[in-house]
């Protein structure tokens, strides 16, 4: 694989709203299905604060999936979301989803070297968070330092998921391509993540403040929150794009076909 120039990366995006706007409700009806399953499993005792991050290798598969059901032109429905768990490639996706959890909980400790424990404190419930907290703490900062931290893992994850689903490889294996492979598509990241930090972040604060300011804070509510919404269903389409570039289009599993006549009349 070539080195790819910084403008792919707004490519990724463009492509994003492409796949979006072929099938806006079907992939918002799948979106919302992902967060109804996400807090139910989240209310769970005990595995509610761990278990929806192991499931997210999973459960993102369901996104990839409906992004190629949308380029062959076929319909997405909301039972995607179960697509991975009919697999042999299951155990392998709940093992890096284990990962993905290990990972969060390094990067979030990490922040004690800033903050000395607060946002550790803060994000498992043992301390609240006001005013007061944020104040008398470097708490911006340590969550920018376990950001950062967690930059290598995020390049490690990023196509760990289909290249175990759709490439068949092991999750030692898929870490490691995916790794490299961000690497050397640097320039088209940092691009594609600016252009996301404008367009689903910037631009709905932006909005919501004019509409706040010329009409009133409720209606600028009523339309920052769909916004933001339908914005983050882009980019999940985005993330298909992102994997074509680099490793193709996955390879459609060849349907079962029947036995030739002769075997068939053999077999009766």
């Amino acid at each position: 694989m070539g080195k790819l120039p910084a403008n792919t990366g707004w490519v990724w995006v463009k492509e994003g709203f492409a796949l979006f706007r072929k099938q806006p409700v079907e992939m918002s009806t799948l979106f919302l299905a992902y967060m109804f399953l996400m807090l139910a499993v989240g209310v769970l005792p005990l595995l509610g604060q761990i278990l929806p991050l192991i499931l997210v290798p999973a459960l993102s598969m369901a996104f990839m999936e409906a992004c190629r059901n949308i380029e062959q032109g076929k319909k997405v429905y909301p039972s995607l979301l179960v697509t991975a768990f009919r697999t042999p490639a299951l155990k392998k996706l709940l093992v890096l989803g284990a990962f993905y959890l290990l990972a969060a909980i390094l990067a979030l400790a990490a922040s004690a070297l800033i903050d000395g424990g607060v946002t550790w404190q803060v994000m498992s419930g043992s301390k609240e968070l006001n005013a007061e907290t944020i104040h008398n703490s470097n708490m911006s900062l340590a969550m920018m330092f376990s950001a950062a931290v967690y930059v290598p893992a995020a390049m490690a994850f990023w196509y760990a998921a289909p290249l175990i689903a759709w490439e068949g490889m092991g999750v030692g294996k898929a870490v490691f391509y995916s790794f490299f492979a961000v690497q050397r598509a640097g320039r088209a990241f940092l691009v594609y993540g600016l252009a996301w930090m404008g367009i689903g972040v910037l631009f709905p604060a932006i909005v919501s403040s004019f509409v706040a300011l010329v009409l009133a804070k409720s209606v600028a509510v009523l339309i920052a929150l769909p916004l933001s919404l339908v914005l983050t269903i882009v980019m999940y389409c985005s993330f298909y794009p992102t994997y074509t570039w680099v490793f193709g289009r996955p390879q459609v599993a060849p349907e079962k076909q029947l036995p030739p006549p002769d075997v068939r009349s053999d077999q009766d």
